[in-house]
């Protein structure tokens, strides 16, 4: 009789089992991967159609402004309180830095260029796709599963272009005018933070503020927010166009949305700062 040593009969069924691990995990891993290509290829091709429905005339000015009005004007009390919020943070924890190293004269400095070079943008970005986004992929999905979309079709109105190429063109040109609200309250709320625990006028607070800064430095990380709303736009509305399923295929669509939105919006800041800083130095 052949005695096996205990512990390479244990390596040899833990290797056994982890082997058996590793094939069953293999298509999924594949299935995940052709999922994931499927899907930019997918959005590939709604871009191109987006892309033409909102070139073509005619242009759907009416529903353009009605979408301007529910992106834009909607959101701008959240914005304004996120970017409030932020300014009052800011101001509070630079603060107490500033003064452990002795440089809380660039306290105004310090709160005016962080807010506009790169919180302001992000933290509109990330509001707008919450609420934007989430917004727009449950409307879209609630109107494709109730077969509102297939009539629309049906009597020659192409949805591309008047449901899909409004919303995201009023989230390019809103996302920038949201992110000057969101800039203009932090800055205003962290000078009033900033006065509450050592009083300063707000005009020496602006010109602290804004002294070291040239409108190149405020003008790329506005305008690079209108690249988020692009982002929102699409993913939210090309989620909701794809939704099936009935009430419950609503809800993921609006929950992908949020999610996929704020993730690529995040990626995009991350780029997007790199080129800034390659092209403005």
């Amino acid at each position: 009789m052949i005695h096996v040593p205990l512990f390479v009969l244990a390596a040899t069924v833990s290797g056994a089992m982890t082997g058996g691990r590793l094939r069953d995990q293999v298509p999924v891993a594949r299935n995940f991967l052709v999922a994931v290509f499927e899907w930019f290829g997918d959005l590939g091709l709604f871009c191109g159609r987006l892309i033409r429905a909102a070139l073509a005339p005619p242009y759907e000015f009416g529903e353009l402004l009605r979408q301007c009005d529910a992106i834009g004007s909607k959101s701008l009390p959240l914005v304004a309180l996120a970017g409030a919020a932020t300014g009052v943070v800011l101001s509070l924890q630079t603060r107490y830095s500033l003064i452990r190293f002795g440089a809380k004269a660039f306290l105004p400095a310090v709160i005016v260029f962080s807010i506009i070079k790169e919180s302001g943008p992000i933290i509109t970005g990330l509001i707008v796709s919450g609420r934007v986004g989430a917004g727009i992929g449950a409307e879209l999905g609630s109107m494709k599963v109730t077969e509102q979309i297939d009539a629309m079709e049906a009597s020659a109105v192409d949805p591309f272009k008047f449901l899909v190429s409004t919303r995201v063109i009023a989230c390019i040109l809103m996302l920038p005018l949201l992110t000057v609200a969101s800039n203009f309250c932090g800055i205003c709320m962290g000078w009033v933070a900033n006065t509450l625990a050592e009083p300063i006028s707000l005009r020496l607070f602006i010109e602290d503020g804004f002294k070291s800064m040239n409108f190149s430095d405020f003008l790329p990380p506005t305008l690079k927010t209108a690249v988020f709303g692009l982002i929102i736009g699409i993913v939210s509305c090309f989620q909701g166009m794809r939704t099936t399923g009935g009430t419950e295929g609503v809800g993921r669509s609006a929950n992908s949305s949020v999610v996929l939105s704020s993730l690529f919006v995040i990626l995009a800041d991350v780029v997007l700062v790199r080129l800034i800083l390659t092209v403005w130095g």
